[in-house]
């Protein structure tokens, strides 16, 4: 992947290119018919020019989401391109805190830090190629959500705009939420991963659509188990022993604190457990180090837990050993969107246990592809439980890996968009 700078005008919002994709990689993995719906679904906007706006082109979500769906409706012969919006230092706390207050948080919220977010709105509405006149503008969360006003001001807006939400909004903090809703109003349609996470009194049509992964991807794609034992020997991993992993950024939400709890008191019962937690960190993120070293701290002396990190090199390669290798693979999360981690490791045939929150919920039906818990002690049971009996971890494994193929890959995703950008484009044009 690259962004591509050479060639564009100055100031032009920078554009990511995405390595190609062809539709017919994916009949093996995810199913001829799979493939074949997704092509006549598709057939009506053949030629149609369709925008993404994100606030990054590497890391998070979003930024996995794009990088195939970009190329693949691009093999559809659907022209689609990626814009990344440019910001400051002051921005981006500023989108930290709102960011923060549409998942609930109490945050600090002012005049100046309105000002902030009119003023990087303007600058990259300024900066913004609508998408050489496209069709449909898809923005991405709420760093690029206010630019639609500031074009809508100038009177350069064109073509259908949708705003995908990809967080739980349902109890944002109400300053920020008024604040945003007279941006979010200028939208055509809103997309959202479940209908329990729209916040009140939102305006524009709502369409509920559910993340994916990628199965071709580096981080879901078969590796062979040559690969996988060198991947668990470098990092000292033992290959002869059981281990569970969490792979999730280190924070509260994350509850890795939690996990360690609950790997102890399963340890109790299962003596040769080991624990892998792997996270990925941001040079400017302060709060994750931050509660990376408070997770080391709980750690403590204890030489069978590994916390492992980009940082050492811990990339998409390294999480689908650790994912594919796991006996149990954790997402004790407090609160989550979606937790595309769960539905890799189902994919890959592990048995997940995740928190009973958001859209976990989606993914793993209790008991069946999966285990859903609510507290420390419910997850050394389920994890033990798991641990003991390898016929229940095998079948609950195949159950998941089912579950991921009918619901939650890459082409189910487009099919389900390619829906939306329809329905909003008619909608748009009465």
């Amino acid at each position: 992947m690259a962004i591509l700078r050479q060639g564009y005008p100055r100031g032009v919002l920078p554009t990511v290119s995405t390595p190609p994709r062809h539709l017919d990689e994916y009949r093996e993995v995810a199913g001829t018919d799979a493939v074949d719906r997704l092509i006549d679904a598709a057939e009506p906007l053949v030629g149609a020019r369709i925008l993404n706006v994100s606030s990054t082109a590497f890391g998070g979500g979003v930024a996995e989401l794009l990088m195939a769906q970009v190329a693949l409706l691009n093999d559809l012969g659907i022209e689609t391109s990626w814009q990344v919006m440019e910001s400051s230092e002051a921005f981006s706390t500023v989108a930290r805190f709102m960011h923060a207050a549409l998942q609930g948080s109490e945050t600090p919220w002012d005049e100046d830090m309105m000002r902030i977010y009119e003023e990087a709105s303007r600058e990259n509405a300024d900066r913004f190629i609508n998408g050489f006149d496209a069709d449909i503008v898809v923005v991405h969360d709420l760093q690029p959500a206010g630019m639609v006003s500031a074009l809508e001001a100038s009177g350069d807006r064109k073509g259908t705009w949708i705003w995908r939400c990809h967080t739980d909004a349902s109890r944002p903090f109400a300053p920020v939420r008024d604040y945003l809703s007279h941006h979010l109003a200028r939208y055509d349609a809103s997309i959202f991963t479940m209908e329990g996470f729209v916040p009140p009194n939102h305006q524009p049509r709502v369409f509920v659509v559910p993340p994916s992964i990628d199965p071709l991807s580096a981080k879901n794609q078969w590796i062979d188990p040559d690969t996988v034992y060198e991947i668990l020997h470098r990092f000292g991993v033992q290959w002869t022993r059981p281990f569970v992993t969490q792979v999730a950024r280190f924070d509260p939400s994350k509850d890795p604190l939690g996990v360690i709890d609950a790997y102890r008191l399963a340890r109790e019962e299962v003596p040769d457990l080991q624990l892998v937690l792997v996270g990925s960190l941001a040079y400017d993120d302060p709060e994750g180090w931050h509660y990376l070293e408070v997770t080391e701290r709980h750690r403590g002396d204890d030489p069978d837990i590994f916390i492992l990190t980009n940082v050492q090199r811990v990339g998409n390669l390294e999480v689908n050993a650790f994912q594919r290798d796991a006996r149990v693979v954790l997402q004790k999360s407090r609160k989550e969107a979606f937790g595309l981690s769960v539905a890799e490791a189902m994919w890959k045939g592990t048995p997940v246990v995740g928190g009973d929150v958001g859209g976990i919920r989606l993914q793993i039906e209790d008991g069946v592809s999966g285990y859903l818990v609510d507290s420390i002690e419910d997850t050394a049971a389920r994890m033990i439980e798991l641990l003991r009996d390898d016929e229940l971890a095998e079948w609950m494994g195949e159950a998941g890996r089912t579950r991921v193929r009918e619901r939650f890959l890459t082409l189910r995703e487009l099919e389900d968009l390619i829906g939306v950008f329809l329905e909003a484009g008619r909608a748009a044009t009465r």
